[in-house]
């Protein structure tokens, strides 16, 4: 083994006695330790929120979303389709239509409220939307003469307006005592623009929806989203034969970014500024952005702990250059170069860094790893979200990232020492301590 390593552990931790300078190492290595294990659970925690939200959006929004540059729609979307089901990757390719309308109850006590409306194929959503569903079912085509439509929970609660309710089946046949759900009218912007532009002759051309059931996906989309079938959609909103775009659904999510670069590069040979590639991301990049930025916002707070321990390191350090001053000045006149001095309190720094920053990472990846298995700590009011307890997502990267600032700040403590040790005159030194 090196002598400069055999030297610099001999200095930190003396098995015959304990020493002040042990006892002040120890601190620095339980310093790095509890901040390693801060940052590895506390980015974990926030990885897991992140891949929490993120599922539940991507349950609403595609993978890859293609749009019309102009805002006006895609005509000719069976062509769009069959190009992009050519795409490596490319499990469905679904057009929706989107806008915004006004929602009247029949309850004229309910305030109206502007919402977004979204015409799907209710067969190419995700599952996640119909494992969303909190009363009723996710149906949207047409019973008994009117057409569903399904709402999210809190604007249901703000409109109180119901799903239907289930009766009795009496040997098979139809459902007896079954309550029917709230009925509630759309509006759009260009039906009212029209109805303005008729008045007082016209009338607003409502559409009628039965509610079919609500869901809870994301606060956000649960106060301003609603569900209808396709072609309700493209009649609301006068798109006969357009369509507001088109949403891919890919095998692997993270291909997201590789299919928006080649699409876009087909879409842009073939239709030439006509259309625009977007991912998952894109659609929610300010949502996604903070909560990154409070991610690594964290992150560099509770880094300070280990900064605290890097000081202790300097003093801790600085301490041994003193007290070894007659080791050091002999050590040069056997031989040693300063450079070896130099290296031996540089692997101290390191020694420490390493020690504290593996039981750290130990204790931290143990913790997270129980909360993932078990959900020991369980959220506050944990019935008003879709998880009970603290989600935990263990990113390698992060990991990797938390060892190397541990393990470079104690690195980085020990220059000063080390380059005060490398100064020692050997003869003043020895005759110092003589």
């Amino acid at each position: 083994m090196d002598y400069r390593f055999l030297i610099a552990r001999r200095y930190l931790a003396s098995r015959r006695r304990l020493t002040l300078i042990s006892v002040i190492s120890g601190i620095s290595v339980a310093g790095v330790a509890v901040g390693v294990a801060a940052l590895v659970v506390v980015l974990s925690v926030l990885n897991g929120f992140y891949d929490v939200v993120r599922d539940l959006l991507v349950s609403y929004d595609p993978h890859v979303r293609v749009e019309s540059v102009e805002g006006g729609g895609i005509a000719d979307i069976d062509t769009l389709a069959a190009l992009a089901r050519l795409e490596p990757g490319v499990v469905s390719a679904t057009p929706f239509v989107e806008g915004k309308a006004l929602l009247a109850t029949d309850d004229s006590g309910a305030l109206n409220q502007v919402v977004t409306v979204r015409g799907v194929d209710p067969s190419a959503l995700d599952a996640e939307v119909e494992r969303s569903i909190l009363d009723g079912a996710f149906s949207l085509g047409r019973e008994d003469g009117t057409v569903g439509i399904v709402i999210g929970a809190a604007l249901a609660g703000r409109t109180g307006v119901r799903a239907p309710q289930p009766g009795v089946s009496l040997d098979g046949g139809p459902e007896a005592g079954r309550v029917p759900g709230s009925t509630v009218s759309l509006l759009s912007a260009a039906a009212l623009e029209r109805a303005i532009g008729l008045y007082p002759f016209g009338l607003p051309d409502q559409r009628a929806f039965e509610v079919r059931g609500t869901f809870s996906l994301e606060p956000t989309y649960d106060e301003t989203h609603v569900f209808v079938g396709l072609a309700e959609a493209q009649r609301l909103f006068q798109m006969t034969g357009r369509v507001t775009g088109l949403d891919l659904r890919l095998t692997d999510l993270d291909d997201a970014a590789a299919v928006q670069g080649v699409f876009q590069e087909r879409l842009d040979a073939a239709f030439p500024g006509q259309y625009t590639v977007r991912t998952w991301y894109d659609l929610q990049g300010s949502l996604y952005s903070v909560m990154k930025l409070e991610k690594w916002a964290a992150s560099a707070i509770l880094a300070l702990i280990i900064v605290v321990a890097a000081f202790n390191i300097v003093g801790a350090l600085t301490m041994i250059v003193i007290e070894k001053q007659r080791d050091l000045g002999a050590l040069q006149a056997m031989g040693a170069s300063r450079a070896d001095v130099r290296r031996i309190f540089l692997l101290e720094g390191l020694l420490v860094g390493g020690v504290g920053a593996g039981i750290g990472l130990a204790l931290g990846l143990a913790v997270s790893l129980a909360q993932k298995t078990f959900g020991i700590v369980k959220m506050a009011e944990a019935g008003s979200f879709v998880i009970d307890a603290y989600p935990v997502a263990i990113r390698p990267f992060d990991v990797g990232v938390v060892l190397v600032v541990a393990v470079g700040l104690c690195a980085l403590a020990a220059v000063y020492p080390a380059a005060r040790a490398a100064s020692i005159d050997p003869a003043r030194a020895v005759q110092s301590g003589a």
